[in-house]
């Protein structure tokens, strides 16, 4: 599972959620690194966990009507609107607030909202995403804004910025706008939205996804009765704690399945429940997802969407899995952004870290299963074998090259030549002659990335190691390109990274190396407004689809993890059930990826077991080549 945003969890916290699963098997520890509950790292989870406490406090004066939200700039209600618009009125708000309602246009109240326009196909599909920076915790929202731009890479263009310098008429120069709202303003932090978007989102027939926070800042602001007859609900009589709790969330119900939603206690931030009207001047309000409080056993809308606005009750990214509600916001990206994208749901397999090492009889028998069911599929080879300190050698340090192995290049070729793709797995996929965390072996540890474990058990990401540089990664992928040559195999085109960790720079010089990265990554604080990059804080993400992303690389699907006997690291056992009942969630997606990975040092049944239940969903096995299509 991985951390949306931060180390800890699949969430925000901990991407060493994005790690891989166990790799060289040995009998201690059991289990290599895995994906944890959250995608954030420490740092970032510490954010989260103070930013949930002060929001939910906030909320609570917001409920009392006790809540002053300041405009961040008092000159802005005075602005020209925009065209059709009339002067501002201070009609008062539901919640106190010294930012005038404005009314949006001459439009009588009973007139519904203008048709939306057909989104782009997807090749010319452009996004912009406005995020959050202000307040004690701003930082959560580039790592937010720069997950929604990863996903929007996959239809077309994306320009991110803060929200704070939206100008007037933004919206209509892209296809679809995003806001992540993870400042909850008021109180000592001013509502650094400018009336400009709040209008905006309002007028514009483009559509507009809005994401957790103030969005009843938005109707104070236009106003609460235009804002009402325009959604047919009122955003400011609904909270994320209604009842004085967030309740237990833990399913959300999206076109048929059922997805998770699992936070520690003290980090959920709760689901807006949006206070639905009905009767006449009203338009219907469309419950896209309905989520369920295991608690009480309530249900209330996740997401909702009406005339041009699609509103999400959370940020989906905080602790995620392969199953999580996450899914339903990767679909939902289609509506806004390539409506028209038919249903196709595909699958890939890849054949996890082979090396020098590897039982050639025991690749071949996987290839000979994988061609008779016609499967295409990867092969991630690590070119350079090593055991720097002989843990697994009596003692003595060894090292060995592909070069130096003919029977394995023998059954790599055989592989090739049964359907498998070539895909390079790091240099040595570990680092120099210190445990990293586990032996120092390939396989086992980190390349690129320095990472240990802590008295708990749970693999803590530590940053890039202190060498780390675009000339040092280079160096690497030189050596490992090299010794593909010298074993007379052809250059990979794809490239997986070590345990799926790396720094900013290092992703790009994969990209600059590769034709694509097919695997889980790593986004830091920084990467988005240019500033110094905070390797302490990043979010990890995976995805149903391929991806341009941030860092300017195509990064293709590995969205259902890996096969796991045993437990290890805190994390549980993977086994065949579990990676089908992810793709069974993953076929939400209307034309998304499942994929996953398998080490061929196991036997061929659960590798069988998975391939056929995949199938039976109705997924269509493809090779890597055609996952960016």
């Amino acid at each position: 599972m991985v951390v949306a945003a931060l180390l800890g969890g699949l969430g925000i916290a901990g991407i060493a959620a994005t790690a891989e699963a166990a790799k060289t098997p040995i009998p201690k520890p059991t289990g290599k690194e895995g994906i944890h509950a959250i995608s954030l790292s420490p740092r970032s989870a510490k954010d989260l966990t103070a930013w949930t406490k002060s929001r939910l406090a906030l909320e609570k004066q917001r409920k009392a009507h006790t809540l002053v939200i300041r405009p961040a700039v008092a000159a802005d209600a005075t602005k020209a609107a925009p065209s059709g618009a009339t002067a501002p009125l201070s009609a008062p708000a539901k919640t106190a607030s010294t930012r005038p309602v404005v009314a949006r246009t001459t439009r009588t109240a009973q007139a519904r909202p203008a048709a939306l326009k057909q989104a782009a196909a997807s090749a010319g599909a452009s996004a912009l995403v406005l995020y959050d920076t202000t307040g004690p915790y701003g930082q959560l929202g580039e790592l937010y804004a720069m997950a929604v731009s990863n996903l929007a890479g996959h239809f077309g263009t994306v320009t991110a910025k803060p929200v704070s310098s939206y100008t007037a008429g933004m919206t209509e120069q892209y296809t679809a706008t995003f806001y992540i709202g993870s400042t909850y303003y008021g109180g000592s932090v001013p509502d650094a939205v400018p009336a400009a978007f709040y209008r905006d989102a309002l007028a514009t027939g483009h559509p507009v996804t809005w994401i957790g926070d103030n969005i009843w800042n938005m109707a104070n602001s236009v106003g609460i009765t235009q804002f009402e007859q325009h959604y047919g609900w009122d955003p400011t009589n609904s909270y994320f704690a209604p009842n004085g709790t967030v309740g237990n969330i833990n399913q959300v119900a999206y076109k048929g399945q059922t997805l998770t939603r699992s936070i520690p206690a003290g980090q959920d931030g709760g689901v807006l429940h949006p206070a639905l009207l009905t009767g006449p001047g009203y338009p219907q309000v469309n419950q896209l997802a309905q989520a369920t409080d295991a608690n009480s056993g309530t249900t209330s809308p996740w997401a909702i969407r009406s005339g041009n606005l699609t509103y999400v009750g959370e940020i989906p990214f905080t602790y995620v899995s392969e199953s999580d509600r996450v899914v339903a916001f990767e679909d939902l990206l289609f509506d806004s952004l390539a409506p028209a994208t038919a249903e196709r749901h595909r699958a890939f397999v890849r054949l996890e870290d082979i090396s020098a090492k590897s039982d050639p009889a025991q690749l071949r028998a996987m290839a000979d299963y994988l061609s008779s069911q016609n499967i295409p599929y990867g092969i991630n080879v690590i070119p350079i074998y090593t055991d720097p300190k002989g843990v697994y050698n009596n003692g003595t340090p060894e090292t060995v090259t592909l070069a130096q192995a003919p029977q394995v290049v023998a059954a790599l070729q055989y592989m090739l030549a049964h359907g498998a793709v070539l895909m390079n797995h790091g240099d040595t996929h570990q680092y120099s002659n210190v445990n990293n965390p586990y032996t120092g072996v390939t396989g086992d540890d980190f390349e690129f990335f320095k990472a240990h474990v802590d008295t708990s058990n749970n693999v803590v990401y530590d940053g890039p190691p202190p060498e780390d540089s675009t000339a040092w990664a280079q160096i690497r992928i030189t050596q490992a390109l090299a010794a593909f040559t010298a074993a007379g195999l052809p250059r990979p085109t794809l490239w997986t990274t070590p345990h799926y960790a790396a720094s900013a720079a290092d992703y790009r010089v994969f990209g600059q190396n590769y034709s694509a990265r097919l695997e889980r990554s790593l986004y830091f604080a920084g990467t988005l407004n240019g500033g110094t990059v905070d390797s302490s804080r990043y979010i990890g993400q995976f995805f149903p689809y391929a991806v341009k992303d941030v860092y300017g690389t195509t990064v293709l699907p590995e969205n259902l993890g890996n096969y796991e006997p045993l437990p290890y690291n805190n994390h549980p056992a993977r086994l065949p059930a579990d990676l089908i009942a992810s793709a069974k969630a993953n076929l939400a997606v209307r034309d998304g990826v499942a994929s996953f990975f398998y080490h061929p040092y196991y036997a061929v049944d659960p590798l069988k077991q998975t391939i056929d239940g995949i199938r039976a969903l109705g997924y269509t096995f493809v090779g890597p080549m055609d996952l960016g299509q």
